[in-house]
């Protein structure tokens, strides 16, 4: 009878141990494009926001911009999930009104000019689902050139005088995206 509890109680702490491993949370690696997020105002004591983007940051790794965002071809302003742009509060972008909520970003690139697009399509993985019917707003702004190079794409916001510029840039590739109020 010892024998048969010794052997049930071994049987059953085994099952436990094998219970636990099973139940054992798998966690991933760090993304080589990690998420990132733009607001302005950027100060993060101030929770009153006006425009805050979402996104993942690629970075070059010895490759070139237009490699990796494909001149003419509707990329998702990032990598992995496409960027997701929350407005507060009522703007416009190239004269269409962007109602407070959240759109999805895709651009256009181009050498010389980029078209960025607003889109009510959202958790959009990457840009093969892009509809041009949920558009809301898009706008064709002209790239500049900077001396500073930079490794991972970069936004940024910063305030103009009659709402808020949207920049973008990588490598020296620089875009400049106007929403106003």
């Amino acid at each position: 009878m010892k024998t048969t509890r010794l052997i049930a109680t071994i049987a059953f702490a085994f099952a436990l141990l094998l219970s636990f491993n099973a139940e054992a949370q798998k966690f991933s690696g760090l993304d080589k494009s990690p998420m990132d997020a733009a607001s302005y105002p950027s100060d993060y004591k101030v929770s009153d926001k006006l425009i805050k983007i979402v996104y993942s940051r690629p970075q070059l790794k010895d490759r070139e911009v237009y490699d990796l965002a494909k001149p003419g071809k509707v990329w998702r302003l990032g990598a992995n999930e496409a960027a997701e742009l929350h407005v507060y509060s009522d703007m416009k972008l190239n004269g269409a009104d962007v109602k407070e909520g959240t759109y999805t970003v895709y651009a256009i690139p181009g050498e010389k000019e980029w078209t960025v697009i607003l889109s009510t399509d959202l958790n959009v993985w990457g840009s093969y689902f892009y509809n041009e019917e949920n558009d809301v707003a898009r706008i064709t702004v002209p790239t500049s050139k900077d001396d500073e190079s930079l490794e991972a794409f970069s936004i940024a916001f910063e305030a103009s005088d009659n709402g808020v510029h949207m920049h973008m840039g990588w490598d020296t590739v620089r875009v400049v995206v106007p929403f106003t109020k």
